[in-house]
């Protein structure tokens, strides 16, 4: 069996997705829906991660448990700069198409990780592996909404910000 690939391919997925929300929700900060929007979400990722981690020993994998690590190296003095960069540039036309930019790949970021679930959902089903199954229908659903948030968000802002 080669799940633990399919397992450790996720897990690296989920972090980086976990990872890439909390700086959108850091450099937009301006914008409240797509900062607490994008802090929620990027919790539903690090609780993914927990999860891997925690399913990883019985396929023979070591996963980090930590997805916020990602997120510390980010904190303090750089939270700080993002922040007022936020400030400052939320009266200027550019960070619309900068955050067009970043929901972008926010979407297929977590696209990928939508994916990642569903090949591992199907190797579990094949492998008859009940456990992790389950794990893949109940995190899959919220990476969906993630992609579809980001999608809704595009439709939403898009208009504006592409003919200003």
């Amino acid at each position: 069996m080669k799940l633990d690939l399919a397992l450790r391919e996720l897990h690296r997925s989920e972090r980086s997705l976990a990872s890439d929300l909390a700086k959108v929700a850091d450099r937009h900060e301006a914008e409240h829906e797509v900062h607490h929007v994008a802090l929620d979400l990027a919790r539903w990722s690090r609780q993914h991660v927990h999860d891997l981690a925690g399913i990883g020993p019985r396929y023979g994998l070591d996963l980090a448990d930590d997805a916020e690590d990602d997120d510390r190296h980010d904190t303090g003095l750089m939270t700080a700069v993002r922040s007022k960069l936020s400030e400052w540039t939320g009266r200027h036309p550019a960070p619309g198409v900068v955050l067009l930019a970043d929901l972008r790949h926010l979407h297929r970021t977590a696209a990928g990780v939508s994916l990642d679930w569903e090949l591992l959902a199907q190797g579990a089903q094949a492998a008859r592996e009940a456990d992790l199954l389950d794990l893949a229908e109940r995190c899959h659903p919220q990476t969906l909404r993630q992609v579809r948030w980001a999608n809704a968000m595009l439709k939403t802002l898009s208009p504006q910000v592409l003919t200003s």
